[in-house]
């Protein structure tokens, strides 16, 4: 147990929380501005009251966002003040723009998208909604480069006292990784948002089969987010096929450990996919591993006997941790298939015109609300685990990127973000929770307390919508 290892646990933490919150709100918002655009194009109410309830899960998720981010900004000049020294002439700027662009659009825009539509009109209304969805995913593309460059650095020169000097900033942004991360990271936001639409309505469907199949908001929500996972899952799964390609040519140590591959295989023996195993990194093998014969070579090379390098073909010291990024990868590959499984389910049932009335369905739909975040945890775990040594691969490492601190130092700031964040984030996604357990267009007091009356939506409110958005 060393200080650089706690600082790395310490990043872990923080990041793992802070991840989960912005892939929730990228997809939230762009789903709050397709809901808004459809009430303006069709003044059918349902969308304005799933909008006017799904904006303030939103602004919720939002506010824990760039809490959790601003508090693990502040460990590159604490824990890595020497990583921010060397790579800081290239990620400070990049991350500079994020807050110039992305931040700063997102809110000046938020407050009207929240409380401004009686205000400015349903016009301007839009264009701020549409703005808050664009900063989303800007701050994403800027996030993502940042990042991208530290797995495939590309655009500088390394100075005498060892800092990264930029000297191509189209390079720098436009790096041979970060189309492929950025296309996987948002189309995974968009299905971590349909899973958690899907999972609430689907569970207000089970809560009271007779008033919630009655109720068009919840069966429009169910209907949309089902229709996303079908059309999103598919993509994910070619877009997680290139970036694999991509990383093959770029980090093949990252996929060998991946793929739990130690030695290579003969040639035209062709690479098996390896479906399970226990990696013995220590003896350089893998135990008790179950494949399936040449398909690690048609999947990764696109031909039967294609070759991918193996573990052997690195020094020991510059292998990632292969448990945990072999086990990490199957996790979030075994997510995905179950996600584009949902999906299928949903279609075979929407064709039979079953959609509201499949109690299985929804139960399914509910137990893979929480998928798409453990999906990107996994897939988080899986790209920056597979780094390792480097922090800027091939070029530093993470030996030498932490600042000199004393191990009791590194503890205790770690065991109070632990107890923090536990119980700040814990209390947060409670409340969230609770905001999600409630039914769009539900009387306050609940639909049990009375007759079903306009559809589920409580008497008096669906004459006024601005009723409901107050």
């Amino acid at each position: 147990m060393t200080a650089e290892l706690l600082a790395r646990w310490q990043f872990a933490f923080t990041v793992s929380f802070h991840i989960i919150f912005p892939a929730f709100s990228i997809g939230l918002a762009s789903y709050l501005a397709v809901l808004n655009a459809l009430w303006l194009g069709t003044k059918d109410e349902t969308y304005l009251t799933l909008f006017n309830h799904w904006k303030k899960i939103f602004a919720v998720a939002f506010g824990m966002g760039v809490v959790s981010g601003i508090v693990m900004s502040y460990q590159f000049g604490t824990n890595w003040s020497v990583f921010s020294d060397k790579a800081g002439p290239v990620i400070g700027p990049l991350m500079g723009y994020e807050v110039l662009t992305a931040f700063f659009l997102e809110a000046g825009f938020l407050g009207i998208m929240l409380f401004g539509r009686k205000r400015v009109g349903d016009g301007l209304h839009m264009v701020a909604t549409a703005m808050v969805a664009i900063g989303t995913l800007i701050s994403a593309t800027w996030i993502l480069s940042v990042n991208s460059w530290m797995q495939t650095p590309a655009g500088f020169s390394i100075a005498p006292n060892g800092q990264f000097i930029p000297e191509d900033w189209w390079a720098i942004v436009f790096n041979p990784s970060f189309p492929y991360r950025l296309v996987h990271m948002v189309l995974a936001a968009y299905l971590t948002t349909a899973l958690v639409v899907g999972a609430a309505s689907a569970w207000h469907l089970l809560k009271d089969r007779r008033a919630f199949r009655e109720n068009p908001a919840t069966r429009r929500a169910f209907a949309m987010a089902m229709g996303m996972l079908i059309v999103v899952a598919p993509l994910q799964i070619i877009a997680g096929d290139e970036h694999g390609l991509n990383t093959l040519e770029h980090q093949p140590a990252k996929i060998a450990a991946m793929e739990g591959h130690f030695t290579a295989h003969a040639p035209g023996e062709g690479v098996p996919l390896l479906l399970f195993g226990i990696p013995d990194q220590a003896n350089q093998k893998m135990d008790y591993a179950i494949g399936i014969p040449h398909l690690g070579s048609l999947i990764l090379t696109h031909s039967w006997d294609g070759q991918i390098p193996a573990l052997s073909d690195f020094p020991i010291a510059d292998q990632p941790p292969v448990w945990i990024v072999f086990w990490s990868f199957r996790v979030m590959v075994a997510l995905g298939f179950a996600m584009l499984g949902l999906g299928i389910w949903a279609l075979f049932a929407r064709l039979r015109g079953a959609l509201f009335d499949a109690p299985w369905l929804h139960r399914a739909a509910v137990m893979m609300g929480p998928a798409g975040f453990i999906a990107v945890l996994a897939g988080w775990i899986t790209t920056e685990v597979g780094r390792q040594p480097w922090t800027v691969y091939g070029h530093l490492r993470t030996a030498e990127s932490h600042s000199p601190l004393e191990f009791s130092a590194v503890a205790t700031s770690l065991t109070a973000f632990v107890l923090v964040y536990f119980f700040v984030f814990g209390a947060g996604t409670f409340y969230l929770m609770r905001m999600m357990s409630k039914s769009p267009g539900t009387p306050r007091l609940g639909l049990r307390d009375g007759p079903i009356r306009t559809a589920g939506i409580a008497p008096g409110v669906a004459e006024d919508p601005m009723k409901r958005e107050d």
